[in-house]
């Protein structure tokens, strides 16, 4: 393995293969197993879990690594092919990323979409120009329309959990008062299909997903027996949910006209999760979230801290599928 930038470059088999290596790395360490081996981080957007779940894996793994924040103490880094470099940029990634790439053993880098034009972040532009970039293994730690590592650790959630292959998958849109990127959801839908879960994509009108995203995850469905389906009919999506996974994100009518995404979002505020929604529909669903989560804004404190809630386990989850990637990349 060379890549790791989208679940979907995998078969079923081989995640599933991957997630029991996370199991044997857990029960079984391997302190040493990359003695000698430089992880190098480029984190062009926040981070929490991501930073600090791959630092640690990649520690208890015996290697170290080092994490380049462009602009906070390096130089700050264009990304635009053709870009007439005379603002604050002082580096290009067309440099920039082979010299970081030649100081470690395996590069992950972090970039979110520009939000500007959904065609073009639709195409990630730029994770297509840093994969000819990088000599070394390269990970994407969440670029614009993608997150792999977060639904790897989804994935294994939901098998600790006991949420059946075949169970309903809710992805419900939750409510938050800015525009949020495609990446997770993306990845969540995707990974849920690739399970052979019956999907139900929750979500007002306006926010619906591309269908690009969408036809992705029906074929990806149609190979593993499950399904995907779409609706703005939240109560009738919630019945008889084994799970409901929770995200914000933009609206993809108005997409890079925040004005008018503000305006479609202000009505929406009950999009907020709460104990009600599960009361009658879905009684025993478990509920995710990848954080960082607004409190009562996307998601109610009853839901959060309730024993549904399986978000501090998926962030757990992180660092041990990490480790799973990185030690079929660099052991």
């Amino acid at each position: 393995m060379r890549r790791f930038l989208d679940l979907a470059d995998f078969s079923g088999d081989e995640v599933r293969d991957l997630l029991t290596l996370a199991q044997r790395l857990e029960e079984h360490p391997e302190p040493g197993a990359l003695a000698g081996k430089i992880l190098g981080l480029v984190f062009m957007n926040p981070s929490l879990r991501t930073l600090a779940s791959f630092q640690a894996g990649m520690a208890r793994l015996g290697g170290t690594s080092f994490v380049i924040t462009p602009g906070q103490g390096t130089w700050q880094l264009e990304t635009r092919d053709g870009a007439v470099m005379n603002g604050t940029a002082a580096e290009h990634v067309r440099e920039g990323i082979p010299v970081l790439a030649s100081y470690c053993d395996a590069l992950g880098v972090r970039a979110f979409a520009e939000g500007k034009r959904l065609d073009e972040d639709l195409r990630e532009p730029l994770f297509s120009l840093l994969d000819g970039l990088c000599g070394k293994p390269l990970i994407n730690l969440e670029s614009a329309v993608n997150h792999p590592c977060q639904a790897l650790a989804d994935w294994r959630t939901l098998d600790e959990s006991g949420v059946p292959e075949r169970g309903k998958f809710v992805l419900t849109w939750a409510y938050h008062p800015k525009p949020l990127p495609l990446a997770v959801p993306a990845a969540t839908l995707h990974m849920a299909a690739m399970r052979g879960m019956e999907v139900v994509v929750a979500r007002p009108p306006g926010f619906e997903l591309p269908p690009e995203i969408m036809d992705k995850a029906r074929r990806a469905a149609a190979a593993a027996g499950g399904s995907v389906a779409e609706t703005s009919d939240r109560a009738a999506a919630l019945a008889g949910a084994h799970v409901v996974y929770a995200k914000e994100w933009g609206s993809t009518r108005h997409y890079g006209d925040a004005a008018a995404d503000a305006r479609l979002r202000a009505e929406l505020t009950e999009w907020c999760v709460r104990e009600s929604w599960f009361a009658r529909a879905a009684p025993a669903a478990k509920f995710m979230h990848c954080l960082p989560v607004r409190r009562n804004v996307a998601v109610a404190d009853e839901v959060l801290d309730g024993p549904r809630a399986l978000v501090l386990r998926e962030a757990y989850n992180r660092m041990r599928v990490q480790m799973a990637v990185l030690h079929r990349l660099l052991a």
